[in-house]
């Protein structure tokens, strides 16, 4: 269920905020967001997968954790954020 490093490479590459950067809250919350989206296609398929489930539910929290502390810290960047992955926050 891991992301592969091309398509890890290809999302930092996408959302960094400079060119060493692998932590800024943009980074993360896509990297998340597309861990995310993999484990909701997992779960359409395979319904009573609790475990997946359990790690879904920890990974959109995270996910909230992190749009939060942008929306604090850089409002404009949150928007941008938000905006570029289409999540309805």
């Amino acid at each position: 269920m891991a992301l592969g490093k091309t398509e890890k490479d290809a999302i930092i590459k996408e959302y960094h905020v400079h060119d060493k950067d692998t932590g800024s809250p943009e980074v993360q919350v896509a990297l998340l967001s597309r861990r995310i989206d993999q484990l909701v296609e997992h779960l359409k398929a395979h319904k009573h997968d609790e475990h997946s489930r359990l790690g879904l539910i920890k990974l959109v929290g995270k996910r909230r954790r992190h749009l939060n502390y942008l929306s604090k810290k850089d409002p404009t960047r949150y928007q941008d954020v938000v905006a570029r992955l289409g999540l309805r926050r």
